[in-house]
């Protein structure tokens, strides 16, 4: 079969489009032919060296959407999709023409999803679905969602309004804040770290009860917009990981800080969210992604240049 693979790190030169043999399913898995392959951004940080615990020789890729050709009467046929820490790092991942699984590590395919759309919503979605469940995100609860405009953040207010949470989105530019409150949510314009807290306070009063920073670089400026006993979860930090965090503002608030990592997931683990939140898509209750870049997989080694360039369009792969 057809593959992205990479055999050695630091360099996106490593990677290249080659043939490989087809997998073959062990006992308890599935083999799913690919129909679509999303490309996230630690895909290319994947390569690029960022995770040494990776594995090689390596097919990259995490997300993916297919149908089941080999495994358990049961899912034969079944259109799925699927996402987790394995693929692309300990096990050959999503960018190629065929995939094994773990049975319990797919999850069927909302109706309403093209396998495009399915394969561009794993580790965005995952990792939402994880922040909101882990800081306790439900009905009535005050949320800021910093970065609401990315991939993650998007994911975050859509889930976060099915919850029932009242939500408040906070970007950079001006126009992201109107295309924001044309959709009905509330949102703020990042200005100065100083301001947050007021800009906040002014919307929720009191404070938001829980802070999901997105960006990496909001955590000190989101203590003093936080309530009493509130959460900031964060997913990303500046490149040295360091940050000098307000700890007396914190600890007088009974605030604390939760860290989402998607990386801690494998697939059956990620199947189980999937299946959750899933059927929301069917239900019209989720909205359907839009703006999407399908690429031949043929072309995917560019496609990794692209997204190492700054690229912020959504890649899928289509083998």
């Amino acid at each position: 079969m057809k593959a992205l693979q990479f055999c050695a790190t630091g360099d996106l030169a490593a990677l290249g489009f080659v043939e490989v043999a087809k997998p073959v399913p062990a006992a308890g898995e599935v083999l799913v032919q690919i129909k679509a392959a999303g490309l996230n951004p630690s895909d290319v940080k994947n390569v690029l060296g960022r995770f040494p615990y990776t594995t090689l020789p390596r097919i990259p890729g995490r997300d993916f959407a297919g149908v089941v050709v080999e495994g358990p009467p049961a899912l034969l046929g079944q259109e799925v999709w699927g996402t987790g820490r394995d693929l692309g790092f300990f096990a050959d991942g999503s960018h190629a023409q065929y995939l094994t699984v773990s049975a319990k590590g797919v999850a069927h395919k909302p109706t309403h999803l093209s396998f495009a759309q399915a394969a561009s919503l794993g580790v965005p979605y995952t990792t939402a679905w994880d922040a909101l469940e882990r800081s306790g995100v439900g009905q009535g609860t005050r949320l800021l969602v910093i970065g609401a405009n990315g991939a993650v953040g998007s994911a975050a207010l859509a889930l976060a309004r099915i919850r029932g949470a009242q939500v408040l989105a906070a970007v950079r530019k001006a126009d992201q804040v109107e295309a924001l409150q044309a959709q009905g949510v509330d949102a703020i314009a990042l200005g100065q770290p100083e301001e947050l807290g007021a800009q906040v306070n002014a919307v929720f009063k009191g404070g938001a009860e829980v802070i999901f920073d997105t960006t990496g670089f909001w955590l000190p400026a989101a203590v003093a917009g936080l309530a009493p006993f509130g959460r900031i979860a964060i997913i990303a930090a500046p490149v040295d990981g360091h940050v000098q965090l307000p700890a007396l503002s914190l600890y007088r608030k009974g605030g604390s800080v939760v860290g989402i990592n998607s990386l801690l997931y494998n697939c059956e683990q990620c199947a189980v969210m999937l299946e959750q939140f899933g059927r929301f898509f069917d239900e019209g209750a989720l909205p359907l992604p839009t703006g999407l870049r399908e690429v031949a997989l043929a072309e995917g080694v560019q496609s990794y240049e692209d997204v190492n360039s700054g690229s912020a369009d959504k890649i899928i792969f289509l083998p």
